[in-house]
């Protein structure tokens, strides 16, 4: 099928960021969690978005099973399509970002490319991008399995998947890496919170 592209459009401006900013008394930015399945990404994006959300933040999780249920359900897992899956969600968390809400997405996002291509999205349009490497041995993943993915794909059940039949590139330099065979989910979201606040990115007098 040929796709023809729009090019009657126009970019309609509303508020600048800084007013949205000033209005809602917060920045936005995205904080990105990448990791092989069952590295915790999901549950410690869970843990966090709850724990802003408690601080009275604005904060909207994004999770990579979730979306393939709504936005990005036409997608399979070749790289092609794992490509396009990190590039529309890359958009979707620019808009929550400078809508002054702070975005957090998990993603395995295997490939570093599509990661620095997320950020530099997010560079263009002056908005922070935070990469946490959710860091965990592949055996220690295989153990939890909990949807028994793992063992899918070592029976040839499941094609291309992630650490054993299609490659993860590990990021390069990550805002944060945070190891979840060494620290439980809440200290990885205290640390993500932590850092979110020594950088500004959200005040230190939160209620």
């Amino acid at each position: 099928m040929t796709v023809t592209k729009a090019t009657n459009i126009t970019w309609h401006a509303n508020l600048s960021y800084d007013e949205r900013k000033a209005l809602r008394k917060q920045d936005g930015c995205t904080v990105w969690l990448t990791g092989l399945s069952a590295s915790g990404k999901s549950t410690i994006a869970c843990a966090l978005e709850q724990l802003l959300l408690q601080k009275g933040l604005s904060a909207y999780r994004l999770d990579g099973d979730n979306i393939r249920f709504g936005l990005n359900k036409d997608l399979g897992f070749s790289e092609a399509d794992r490509n396009e899956n990190i590039r529309r969600i890359s958009e979707v968390s620019k808009l929550f970002a400078d809508s002054c809400t702070i975005s957090i997405t998990s993603f395995i996002s295997p490939y570093r490319t599509d990661r620095d291509k997320a950020r530099e999205l997010h560079k263009e349009a002056g908005l922070r991008f935070i990469e946490v490497f959710v860091d965990v041995p592949l055996e220690v993943a295989e153990q939890r399995d909990p949807k028994g993915l793992y063992k899918k794909a070592r029976q040839g059940i499941i094609k291309d998947f992630t650490g054993i039949s299609a490659p993860y590139e590990e990021p390069a330099s990550p805002e944060l890496h945070l190891r979840t065979n060494e620290k439980s989910i809440e200290e990885c979201a205290a640390i993500i919170y932590d850092y979110l606040t020594k950088e500004k990115v959200i005040p230190d007098n939160t209620i």
